[in-house]
């Protein structure tokens, strides 16, 4: 017997699970997907061909009603190491703000200044040791070694429209436009598997099991005991000692309580499971990013577009691994921009990913020419959505409503948004690689006209969260220790026990709360909470400094 079960090998479980390792404790991780051994994993660019690999679980969301009906896809990260295997590789850790909100809405502990060790202490940062960054720790974090001449042309277009430019979207103020720091040492990515599990599995205290279906949690009256999985076909149980840990995820997440009786009572009743603890939150208060794109096509083989033929494919891969450099070093994603589209100086409301090739998602058009996207999302969507039960069987998709663009301020800063990215594609520093807008189009102009492209092109940032959510309120999952309420010796530790969506990419702030979390299991004191360069007056750069400009 172990002392801790650990559902999901994915970035927050996997944080978790290396840091009960080093603390001496003995651990099963049980991960759904296989191990990460595929190559194309741990190459930067390799993502772009595992997007429609089974390495991710293609769930489909249910008809949006406020996108005209549509339903969209929403992958997941299905192997060890989880998101952080297979996504863009961008270390983006949210707002001070954003922790700060947690704090205020009964989160204690969560404030800025008291998460902020545990994104240090995870990370080791080539290029930043100051207030905010830290060197030492398992996750490397990097500069790009290849950045193409899309990505600066996006970099000093945004500049050309007002927006100040940025060395460090993690530090005082993520405002502006910059190049992205990535989980990568050594020009490899550097996920949660290969930061955390790389030496805990050396340990003989560390079970992993690949491939294979947690059914239920085991609850003996109020307390979780232990799991029951599929594996190679075997029903197998396994406990443990101490506490058993949920990881699997926004969407896996509160699916596996609600299989195992824990959630809203209908709900349960509905497809004939014995209610053992009522928790109505379980599967609410989902939130995820949805960003839409402006393109236009380039005026000659600029960006990636071609890199991936047969020709191409061989010479870049060869530059890769005699160099490190060259396109196979690059995330693709290597600029984005944070702004605030009512007032320049104010926080952040919408974030732009650019794409140095056309982009749309994978179940829409597939475009063969060279071109630049803006892909721009609301930062903090207003909408919520839910999870809910397909059936009482762990292998049927659940039910997934994100209700993106439900409410109506969702809909306000996403128009203000586009039209601000497509004042950016018309700078002369775009306009050197590329021609006019092809999509939304010049001719697309008036808010409902965009309204409608965004209801068709709108696609996930991949960032779901917040359906076991954290907090002391009636629809709270987890308290601030993340213990599920009403149920001991059992924690939700991932994404979805954020009770706000963070401004920005969630796999930093995943990791973050596994590494908090681990403090908390093992009944260790937080780490000191610290005092950021911006309290003690000083300012980290000078580019740093709020700009006069405004872009409204």
């Amino acid at each position: 017997m172990h002392d801790y079960v650990v559902i999901g090998g994915g970035s927050a479980g996997c944080a978790l699970t290396g840091r009960l390792i080093e603390a001496g404790a003995s651990v099963l991780l049980i991960e759904a997907g296989p191990r990460d051994t595929h190559p194309l994993i741990h190459i930067p660019a390799g993502f772009t061909r595992l997007l429609s690999s089974p390495l991710l679980s293609r769930h489909q969301t249910e008809p949006q009603t406020a996108m005209d009906g549509r339903q969209r896809i929403l992958p997941q990260g299905r192997v060890l190491g989880g998101g952080s295997s297979v996504n863009a590789l961008i270390y983006i850790r949210g707002q001070h703000e954003d922790y700060d909100d947690w704090a205020s809405a009964g989160c204690e502990g969560w404030s800025y200044r008291e998460v902020l060790p545990y994104f240090k202490r995870a990370e080791d940062n080539e290029r930043f040791d100051n207030g905010y960054h830290a060197t030492g720790g398992p996750l490397g974090v990097s500069d790009l070694k290849q950045v193409c001449e899309l990505s600066r042309g996006f970099v000093r277009a945004a500049q050309q429209a007002g927006i100040p430019f940025t060395p460090d979207f993690n530090g005082e103020r993520q405002n502006g436009v910059g190049f992205n720091q990535i989980t990568a040492r050594n020009n490899r990515r550097c996920s949660a598997a290969v930061a955390y599990l790389r030496v805990a599995q050396k340990s003989d205290r560390l079970t992993v099991v690949t491939d294979a279906t947690v059914q239920r949690i085991l609850i003996e009256g109020d307390q979780a005991v232990g799991v029951e999985y599929l594996h190679n076909g075997q029903r197998v149980q396994a406990r443990g000692s101490k506490e058993v840990i949920l990881s699997a995820g926004a969407i896996q997440s509160p699916k596996l309580l609600m299989l195992s009786g824990i959630g809203r009572a209908e709900e349960l009743q509905r497809h004939g499971i014995p209610l053992l603890h009522e928790l109505p939150g379980v599967g609410q208060n989902l939130q995820d990013h949805a960003e839409v794109g402006t393109i236009a096509y380039c005026h000659g083989k600029y960006g990636y577009y071609g890199q991936d033929n047969a020709f191409n494919t061989v010479k870049n891969g060869l530059q890769y691994l005699l160099f490190g450099s060259g396109p196979v070093s690059s995330n693709v994603t290597e600029a984005c921009a944070f702004v605030n589209t009512d007032h320049a100086q104010e926080r952040p409301n919408a974030q732009m990913h650019f794409v140095p090739i056309v982009f749309f998602d994978l179940d829409q058009d597939t475009i063969k020419k060279p071109g630049a996207t803006i892909n721009t999302c609301v930062l903090r969507p207003m909408s919520r959505g839910e999870i809910r039960l397909s059936d009482n069987k762990a292998d049927t998709p659940p039910r997934i409503d994100p209700r993106y663009f439900a409410h109506p301020e969702d809909r306000r800063v996403a128009i203000k948004g586009l039209n601000l990215s497509r004042e950016i594609l018309a700078q002369p520093a775009m306009r050197a690689y590329t021609g006019e807008e092809v999509f939304p189009g010049l001719s697309v102009r008036s808010d409902e006209a965009l309204l409608s492209y965004i209801n068709q092109r709108a696609k996930t940032v991949y960032h779901p969260v917040g359906t076991c959510k954290m907090g002391d309120d009636e629809m709270a999952v987890v308290d601030p220790q993340l213990r599920v309420r009403g149920v001991r010796n059992l924690r939700v530790v991932d994404a979805s026990i954020m009770p706000n969506l963070i401004s920005g990419n969630t796999n930093a702030p995943s990791i973050m709360i596994g590494e908090k979390a681990a403090d908390m299991i093992l009944g260790r004191a937080a780490l000191p909470a610290s005092a950021t360069l911006y309290e003690r007056g000083i300012s980290p750069c000078p580019s740093a400094v709020k700009p006069e400009s405004s872009y409204t």
